[in-house]
């Protein structure tokens, strides 16, 4: 928010996002993105104790005729055809609104540098009516944004949750034609050897 440091004059604004920096859109995505996975691995870990507590049981015979293969979920999410496509729906869809927030931004720290210079030969009466304007102002930068980033990560989850479903489908077409008994999509190491990401990529990509 806007910080007044003295009676007679002075605005700092103090609210200048660090977003604007790296961009707005990209580093909402990338957030976006890590909460997405992030539930995704909670879920998978669970699975995983599960899967353990029924392989464990097995005999050593029986757990070396198990296929099992590997999918990485952060691969599928950035180089996937459908995953690039989604990021290039949601830019074209929110640039306009995150330019519109960055010239109100600039517009922002323009008038409160103006009122900060002018505030020794302005009346009293005249800097109150501006700080209240920069006020208003500010409010409506915050509001805008914080809609902004609401709605943004909402179709964000929208279009990387089709595009996991879309790699499921892919994934499970393939572990039924190649008679895999499990496939994963996070362990601590993976050989080469079960990792078969290149290929669900592939069939992603058609």
């Amino acid at each position: 928010m806007l910080q007044w440091h003295n009676r007679r004059s002075l605005c700092v604004y103090s609210a200048f996002n660090p977003f604007w920096g790296a961009g707005l859109f990209t580093r909402l995505l990338s957030i976006a993105e890590i909460e997405l996975k992030s539930v995704t691995k909670k879920t998978t870990k669970l699975g995983l104790a599960l899967l353990l507590s029924l392989l464990l049981p097995l005999s050593a015979h029986a757990q070396q005729d198990l296929k099992i293969g590997f999918v990485s979920l952060d691969k599928i999410l950035k180089d996937s055809t459908p995953a690039k496509a989604a990021t290039a729906r949601l830019e074209q869809e929110f640039s306009k609104r995150e330019k519109d927030l960055q010239e109100l931004s600039v517009k922002l720290k323009s008038s409160a540098e103006k009122l900060d210079k002018d505030a020794p030969v302005i009346s009293d009466a005249e800097r109150s009516k501006r700080q209240r304007e920069l006020g208003e102002m500010d409010k409506d930068f915050q509001r805008r944004q914080r809609e902004f980033r609401e709605d943004l990560n909402q179709r964000r989850n929208e279009e990387m949750a089709a595009v996991l479903d879309r790699a499921s489908k892919v994934v499970k077409q393939m572990a039924e034609a190649e008679k895999y008994d499990l496939v994963i999509q996070e362990a601590v190491y993976v050989g080469p050897r079960i990792d078969i990401t290149e290929k669900v990529l592939k069939a992603l990509n058609k």
